[in-house]
């Protein structure tokens, strides 16, 4: 088993929406040199996952979850919600993958090379992760694509047109139990809900190298392109080493920690809403009163209303996960990594698993979330497009 990395050099150079584009202001970033996006000989970046010695946390070693193995997939068709009565007795229905079909890839590393707001560990994420899901999951190389923008093809520059068409390639002729895997390191951002199936009422978006000219890629597009043409029991596993990514695929249930299903946060709004009111109240401000109980109610009724809609409109039959770099309300971190540039996200989920390959959804998202909190103040999420059972087995 290769050893795990260490983190020789951290700094908070945020994967944030560059300048130019719809959506809310690009966030400051670092404006230090980035050392060669490439350390190893020839330019070429090193074999096998960053290297290093044994990742040292603040409680030690990084070692395997407690817990007992974590069990497969069941097989057959899942039922969940409620019975319907009369003429439509059947319940909602999705399939988990046994992913003992088809492999695809798609791996997407984004530098901007020679713009403002450069990265500096994209390309190498995106080279690391193939690299990773031919070592770990047994992909091809022949079946993977991969996106970045120092190629000299331009059929393989991450363009706006040439992501959208890796993208419908990746879930082509998709069946049962086929493992399609989808990697975006690069600039994420937010722009304003439409169609009301956000909490926070700003969906979710990526950043093409020529975002200046073609514009970002809303997650709701994502979703339609690569989630809901998949038929049951197909797997589609994301991950977004971006900013503001915790729903950039859209999928409306999402997990925490403990392994349990999270909902709008309607006690802090009204808490936050309250407090507003009596503060405003003691100032002898009804103007005052009346705007933060009406924002209340608005912020509730919204949150409820945005899941709702969600659950209604996103869930798939499809088996689809999203791991992503940090909440829809943070920015992720591009870091150096025992002297190679790298995202955070991305050297957190290839260190996990290269540590302990056996791990259930749970304890990954645990895992995950240990590495990168002695050091950064993202926090990694878990999503799905069916109720997931958390314990299981993850496997792609």
């Amino acid at each position: 088993m290769p050893s795990a990395l260490s983190i020789s050099l951290v700094t908070q150079h945020s994967y944030g929406p560059p300048p130019g584009p719809p959506g809310p202001p690009p966030i400051p970033m670092n404006s230090r040199p980035w050392p060669p996006p490439y350390p190893g000989p020839g330019g070429m970046p090193p074999p096998g996952p960053p290297p290093g010695h044994p990742y040292m946390g603040h409680t030690g070693n990084y070692g395997p979850p407690h817990g007992p193995p974590a069990p497969p997939p069941p097989s057959g068709t899942q039922h969940y919600g409620p019975q319907l009565q009369g003429s439509q007795q059947q319940q909602l229905s999705y399939q988990y993958s046994q992913c003992t079909g088809s492999k695809k890839a798609l791996c997407i590393g984004i530098n901007y090379l020679r713009q403002s707001n450069e990265l500096g560990g994209c390309i190498n994420d995106a080279r690391n992760m193939e690299r990773f899901l031919c070592e770990r999951f047994g992909y091809r190389r022949e079946d993977i694509v991969v996106l970045t923008d120092d190629q000299h093809d331009p059929r393989s520059v991450p363009t706006k047109a040439n992501i959208i068409r890796a993208m419908q390639w990746l879930v082509s002729d998709a069946k049962p139990h086929d493992s399609l895997f989808f990697h975006y390191s690069g600039h994420g951002g937010q722009t304003e809900d439409l169609d009301g199936d956000e909490d926070d009422g700003y969906d979710e978006v990526i950043y093409p190298v020529d975002f200046e000219k073609a514009g970002h890629i809303v997650d709701d597009d994502m979703h339609n392109i690569m989630v809901k043409p998949l038929p049951p029991g197909c797997r589609l596993t994301a991950i977004y080493d971006s900013c503001h990514s915790g729903t950039a695929l859209d999928l409306p249930y999402i997990y925490s920690t403990e392994g349990k299903l999270k909902e709008p946060n309607l006690a802090a709004e009204a808490a936050q809403g309250l407090f507003g009111a009596v503060t405003s109240y003691a100032r002898g401000d009804l103007g005052g009163v009346f705007t933060s109980v009406n924002t209340l109610f608005k912020s509730a009724t919204t949150g409820r209303n945005a899941t709702q809609r969600a659950r209604a409109t996103k869930t798939s039959p499809a088996d689809c996960i999203s791991w992503s770099g940090c909440k829809d309300s943070q920015t992720s971190a591009d870091a150096v990594e025992a002297g190679a540039a790298t995202g955070a996200m991305s050297y957190a989920f290839i260190l996990a698993l290269t540590q302990q390959p056996q791990q259930s959804y749970q304890q990954l998202l645990v895992s995950i979330r240990s590495i990168l909190g002695p050091k950064y103040a993202q926090r990694p999420q878990l999503s799905c497009s069916h109720p997931l059972d958390t314990s299981l087995l993850f496997i792609a």
